[in-house]
């Protein structure tokens, strides 16, 4: 019996400082991290020198790491003996892949435990001073991925006060055009949040209606886009 195990640990939206405890521990401790391409690059000095870094991040339309190799990597290290992190940006458990690889290690029989993340589709919008809920302008708030925007419910989305989209990016022509197709107005306030919780970040407000032009020609991934009333109480938050 070993005392190792493979720990799946949320690095929040970015900066070190929004690390948990837990977290930081885990990583001092490490002797193996597996981390992906989002995840601050500050939070690699965390671990030790003889901590083996392995990049595996996933990037659109890039060469990347296969969830099969992510999967086997795990093991193997597990396998060997070693303290294994596997280091995932925001929250484990929100749109971070977790499911595939917590089935590979129960197959293989490894230890495990996942430590939970500050995701950014909460921390982007307070971040940008946005609230997500109001009393009266978001009683509810719907967190979604706009990577594959044919999935999607618009109809029912549309009808939601808030909405906080991840991975919409490239997409934000599309989410203006399906929300206003079911009939949410060109003046909704929009809010768009790259490399939040870091020296990058940046936001842009606006419309639905003037968002897309507003954009045009930037690059908008990383991001977080906040839809819905509750952008327009910023200017009382900052």
């Amino acid at each position: 019996m070993t005392n190792n195990k493979v720990y799946l640990v949320g690095a929040g939206p970015g900066d070190v400082a929004y690390l948990t405890v837990k977290a930081y521990r885990l990583l001092a401790t490490a002797q193996v991290l597996v981390y992906d391409a989002l995840v601050d690059t500050q939070l690699l000095e965390c671990v030790s020198q003889d901590c083996l870094k392995l990049d595996v991040g996933k990037r659109g339309g890039k060469p990347s790491t296969s969830q099969a190799e992510i999967n086997n990597l795990l093991i193997k290290y597990y396998q060997e003996g070693k303290q294994v992190v596997r280091l995932k940006s925001g929250d484990p458990f929100i749109f971070g892949r977790c499911i595939s690889e917590i089935e590979a290690l129960k197959s293989a029989g490894c230890e495990f435990e996942v430590i939970p993340g500050i995701s950014s589709a909460l921390a982007a919008p307070l971040l940008a001073g946005i609230p997500l809920t109001d009393p009266v302008l978001s009683r509810c708030f719907a967190v979604l991925t706009a990577h594959e925007p044919d999935a999607l419910d618009w109809e029912a989305l549309s009808r939601l006060e808030t909405l906080v989209i991840l991975m919409g990016g490239k997409n934000l022509g599309e989410i203006v055009h399906q929300l206003l197709r079911y009939g949410r107005l060109y003046s909704t306030p929009i809010a768009i949040i790259r490399w939040a919780g870091t020296p990058s970040q940046a936001i842009w407000v606006g419309e639905l209606g003037n968002i897309v032009a507003q954009t045009a020609g930037l690059s908008l991934s990383p991001a977080v886009i906040v839809i819905g009333e509750v952008v327009g109480l910023r200017k009382y938050s900052r």
